[in-house]
């Protein structure tokens, strides 16, 4: 096929793709709308070396996920329940939490996922607080230019994290492309030997069609 046959094609079954893509990002913009609402807080704890020095700080970039370690235990998320006085068990909150680190910029990142938006960044920022005050902790046992500083970055800030209706609806309109394109495809190959026109002709037959009886009334 070339490409004229393409576009043909295209013509008389394009509007097969475009409802089949109408229909799958329809689907999916009614399934965003059934999503309960989950909102991301997040919180970045910055961390600094005593001195300038190239060692230190090296030592701090392969610390800091020890440091994700000890923040991410039940102990800690039970201090977050206590002080925020949640309703919840430590293994649930955990769950709820994603602790990562950048060793790029020497940063923790706290993120909670909650339905309550102004709940999660509280805890988030919680979380934080009891990091800057365990290294706080640790380095009241270390000279001032052996320790590694801690300290919030702003307070935390949240947004909705799901359902991501744009996406969603993109991502189904992308879908229901591919399945138009699929079925037209399919379409094409189950009719290919199918003769509607001339040009059908030509192609299965690989020769020029010269002359075609026109049709007649057979009342006449």
């Amino acid at each position: 096929m070339n490409l004229l046959d393409y576009l043909r094609v295209i013509y008389r079954r394009g509007w097969i793709i475009v409802l089949a893509a109408l229909i799958t990002s329809g689907a999916a913009y009614a399934y965003s709308q059934t999503q309960t609402e989950v909102y991301r807080a997040t919180q970045k704890v910055l961390h600094s070396p005593g001195r300038n020095d190239f060692g230190l700080t090296e030592t701090m970039r392969v610390l800091l996920q020890s440091f994700v370690e000890y923040l991410y235990t039940d102990e800690i998320a039970a201090q977050v329940i206590n002080d925020l006085e949640l309703d919840m068990q430590p293994s649930e909150l955990r769950s709820k939490t994603t602790i990562t680190s950048d060793s790029t910029r020497l940063i923790i990142q706290i993120s909670v996922d909650l339905e309550d938006g102004p709940l999660a960044a509280q805890i988030a920022t919680t979380w934080g607080q009891k990091l800057v005050e365990w290294r706080a902790q640790e380095n009241s046992q270390l000279r001032r230019e052996d320790r590694i500083n801690a300290q919030l970055l702003d307070t935390a800030t949240y947004g909705l994290h799901r359902p991501n209706t744009k996406v969603n609806v993109l991502a189904g309109g992308i879908l229901g492309l591919i399945i138009g394109g699929v079925i037209v495809f399919v379409l094409e190959i189950l009719e290919a030997n199918i003769i509607r026109q001339t040009d059908d002709i030509e192609r299965i037959m690989g020769t020029s069609v010269l002359a075609a009886i026109p049709q007649t009334d057979r009342g006449r």
